[in-house]
């Protein structure tokens, strides 16, 4: 019988912060060799929230924050901004786990609003991403499912080009949003949010 967050293959039980770790590993070395600024970790704390304890010229708040299965993040002049979050579920993810990661990355953006958000699926054999995903997590911005515990070339391949996109997005986003009023801003008439479906599994 396995645990929830774990799997079985070849006979070995690997838990999935493991499985997290290894696709993590797979890609931190080239996103840092696209771009120096760039840096991967796991299981890292980012706020959703504050909470005001005095108000005032200056407030008094306490950060409340999720841990969060993936983050790309960015250096920024000694400090850090978050990019990209991926949350990540091995074998089945539910209804409820759609609505959950869901509602944690609409509250992730509430403090980060150029902030992406995607999840990943492992080991999920033949079966593709599940309509669940699409009917509930309305708030992820890509999503990817590996087909067996160790990704393909082309599977990695692909998720790393997704994951320099998205910081790319959560930077025109971050300037779009804050430069809104500088006079030498950047002029849009049009913005497209492309759907893009593929399958990296073959």
């Amino acid at each position: 019988m396995l645990c929830v967050g774990e799997i079985t293959e070849k006979g070995d039980t690997v838990r999935e912060t493991e499985w997290v770790e290894l696709v993590a590993d797979t890609v931190r070395a080239d996103l840092a060799h696209s771009d120096g600024a760039l840096s991967v970790e796991t299981q890292f704390k980012l706020p959703y929230g504050y909470e005001i304890r005095t108000y005032g010229e200056k407030p008094e708040a306490d950060a409340i924050s999720f841990a969060t299965d993936f983050i790309v993040i960015e250096d920024a002049d000694g400090g850090l901004k978050p990019r990209v979050v991926v949350e990540a579920k091995v074998d089945n993810i539910s209804t409820h786990d759609a609505i959950t990661y869901s509602h944690k990355a609409a509250n992730h953006k509430s403090v980060f609003p150029y902030l992406r958000y995607g999840i990943m699926l492992g080991h999920r054999g033949h079966y593709p991403l599940p309509g669940r995903l699409y009917r509930h997590g309305t708030q992820f911005d890509f999503m990817i499912s590996f087909k067996e515990h160790e990704p393909s070339p082309k599977e990695i391949t692909r998720c790393r080009e997704v994951l320099l996109e998205e910081v790319e997005a959560s930077r025109a986003l971050e300037k779009m949003i804050y430069e809104s009023r500088k006079r030498d801003r950047d002029h849009h008439t049009l913005l497209h949010r492309r759907l893009i479906v593929e399958d990296v599994s073959i």
